[in-house]
């Protein structure tokens, strides 16, 4: 039988994706964007969701005052952090660089600008993940 780490960091992976999916197609009324099943920023987070679930599931079935629960603790932390900090900054920026070269008519390609998350886009997929992470533990036990 699989891990249930790694289910439960498949399944919240999964459902963060699919989320972004049907919260993009409600809101815009379509359903042809199916490229949101795999790009990065926009609600839910995840990151977010995935590394939460596994948290849950490292602090249910060993406890929190484990070595592996700590490292999933600062990993968990960095990887939000960056989401939200990082590749939102970044993201922005490349917004910003593509509006120049549209701007100017330059020849340069246009770059990819990656999204990051805003902080409630994080929380939400943190939210998603604890949910995962118990029903994992739970099915699992």
């Amino acid at each position: 039988m699989l891990s249930p780490y790694i289910i439960a960091v498949i399944i919240a992976w999964l459902v963060a994706q699919g989320g972004k999916y049907l919260v993009i197609a409600v809101k815009q009324r379509r359903f042809d964007h199916i490229r949101q099943l795999y790009l990065s920023g926009n609600m839910p987070s995840a990151h977010g969701a995935s590394v939460t679930a596994v948290v849950t599931v490292i602090a249910l079935r060993d406890g929190i005052d484990s070595g592996l629960f700590g490292l999933a603790i600062l990993f968990a932390a960095i990887v939000m952090y960056d989401a939200i900090m990082v590749r939102r900054s970044s993201g922005e920026q490349g917004v910003a660089i593509q509006q120049l070269i549209k701007e100017q008519k330059s020849q340069i390609p246009m770059p990819r600008a990656a999204k990051g998350h805003t902080p409630v886009e994080v929380a939400v997929g943190a939210l998603l993940g604890l949910i995962i992470g118990v029903v994992v533990f739970l099915a699992t036990k």
